[in-house]
């Protein structure tokens, strides 16, 4: 089973990827550094660092489905 807290939601505007909210700074509106054309490969299993560019925290995204990228480490509850 997928651990819930290690999940993030993310939004696909064209070829760009954003989330609402930053895990780690709570910045509004983050475009990371990933693109549609790069979420088969996480959904086929391929690891991948994501570096946030806001505060420049970083997490392995293991897997990604069309709503939620899931990492390697929790996301959530971290405040």
């Amino acid at each position: 089973m997928i651990p819930f807290e290690n999940t993030w939601p993310y939004e696909i505007i064209q070829q760009d990827i954003y989330v609402n909210e930053c895990p780690f700074c709570s910045e509004s509106n983050v475009l990371l550094p990933i693109k549609k054309k790069d979420l088969p490969e996480l959904s086929r299993g391929v690891k991948r660092l994501l570096v946030f560019p806001c505060c420049h925290n970083r997490v392995t995204l293991m897997d990604a489905d069309r709503d939620y990228l899931l990492a390697k480490q929790p996301l959530r509850n971290r405040r």
